[in-house]
């Protein structure tokens, strides 16, 4: 048997194995990654390489952003910042049927480009609404399919982990072009949520009105400002050339902490736990990132995406049905895996067939992620999936027929995401970060 075909079915079938054993997703590709490079190389120099891999791997400026603004996140569930962001989107939100529905949707989206956690957010808005929602007569299942299919909208709108993963494994992209390009589809997927929540509302008898005096929209407006003002002083500050995206995670932490102390809602004895759980998480994702390149570098030797884009062209040449494939396969994908390993396996596979197919990487970015995203929201994995039904105190098996609507909506402005370049495209090209 060829030895390059071998190191991919030992790499590949190894990992199917270990995930099946139940071992985490970062040590079943480390091992399996290391087997099949020995397949290639003498022993000596599998662990040589494999070694220089993780490390160069890791060698990259970009990635200090994740540990800061994993902290900025956890540090604003505990700094008093949702409910600041809740009372805000009420404003916005009443004139419309099912007004605290839409107010979880809009609250999901501004928590979310704040803290970059779809789960955060699902967990703190979701906490914070359901028992409102439930006192309001509100039926929890419709409540709970909004939260859940609203939460990953934070995923897409800046800042996001996962556009910061993209960038590493993508190579010569553009963090900020990826996080300005992520705002439409972000945007998008929420107005989405929100039309879909306004007609189930409204034939659920939910009718908007506004019960909110000038006075307290303006009072609401201040409280609120200060925690708004993170978001602009973030991206306002890359895109005017202040600081790159790495500089404004660190700016994101500080300001946090500011908020969190300024509002009394966090405590110097709080910081230690915070810490500790932004260590365990940001350990997690870096460990994935570094054997991950042992994969990048067995797939590139053994040249398994040319492989699977001439496997593409076997099936058809159009360049539309081979976006389709790629999307229902990370579709499939992200229905078991969690966005940054999905991300760390997959982008050397499809993103030089797409980029043969005339697509920017920074679209292929934000296409990646927001098929990812949606898998975040599908059993059998789906975190915000459980985390929202744990939030709510729903079953799972209850809440997949009201989630179905949702999905339909999502998927159809995936299709433009997909086929429209301009939906991620115009507003970093509009700002000088593509040419």
């Amino acid at each position: 048997m060829d030895l390059t075909l071998m190191a991919s079915l030992v790499m590949f079938i190894g990992v199917f194995l270990l995930l099946v054993l139940g071992a985490p997703i970062a040590i079943a590709v480390g091992i399996s990654s290391f087997a099949a490079m020995t397949c290639i190389l003498p022993y000596q120099g599998a662990l040589t390489t494999s070694a220089q891999r993780m490390f160069v791997g890791l060698d990259s400026f970009a990635l200090l952003a994740i540990p800061f603004f994993i902290l900025a996140g956890n540090i604003m569930n505990n700094g008093g910042i949702a409910i600041r962001l809740i009372n805000f989107s009420k404003i916005i939100s009443n004139f419309f049927p099912a007004p605290l529905a839409q107010t979880n949707v809009v609250s999901n989206m501004l928590f979310g480009s704040i803290s970059g956690s779809g789960v955060a957010s699902c967990a703190a808005v979701g906490g914070v609404m359901a028992p409102i929602q439930k006192k309001e007569g509100y039926d929890p299942k419709f409540t709970t399919a909004v939260n859940i299919a609203s939460a990953p909208t934070g995923m897409l709108i800046p800042p996001s982990n996962a556009l910061i993963v993209y960038a590493t494994v993508a190579g010569s992209v553009s963090v900020s072009a990826l996080f300005i390009g992520g705002y439409v589809p972000g945007i998008l997927w929420g107005l989405g949520i929100m039309v879909v929540a306004a007609i189930m509302g409204k034939r659920l008898g939910y009718v908007g009105k506004s019960s909110l005096s000038l006075k307290e929209c303006v009072e609401i407006t201040i409280a609120a400002l200060p925690s708004l003002s993170l978001i602009v002083v973030v991206i306002g500050g890359i895109l005017g050339g202040i600081f790159t995206a790495t500089e404004a995670s660190a700016i994101a932490v500080m300001y946090s902490m500011m908020l969190g102390f300024g509002y009394r809602q966090l405590k110097l004895s709080d910081l230690p736990i915070i810490f500790l759980n932004t260590a365990k998480m940001t350990a997690i994702v870096i460990f994935m990132i570094g054997t991950s390149s042992i994969m990048s570098w067995v797939m590139a030797f053994t040249q398994i995406p040319s492989m699977i884009a001439d496997g593409l062209l076997l099936l058809t040449d159009n360049p539309i049905l081979i976006l389709l494939i790629i999307n229902v396969v990370l579709l499939f994908i992200g229905t078991f895996m969690d966005p940054t390993p999905a991300v760390l396996i997959f982008t050397p596979i499809f993103l030089p067939i797409c980029m043969d197919l005339g697509m920017d990487p920074i679209q292929f970015g934000i296409l990646m992620i927001f098929n990812l995203s949606l898998g975040t929201i599908t059993p059998p994995v789906g975190p915000i999936l459980f985390t929202g039904c744990k939030v709510s105190g729903i079953g799972i098996d209850s809440i997949i027929k009201p989630l179905i609507p949702f999905f339909i909506v999502i998927f159809m402005i995936l299709m433009l995401v997909t086929y429209v370049p301009a939906i991620s495209m115009a507003l970093p090209t509009a700002f000088g970060l593509v040419m």
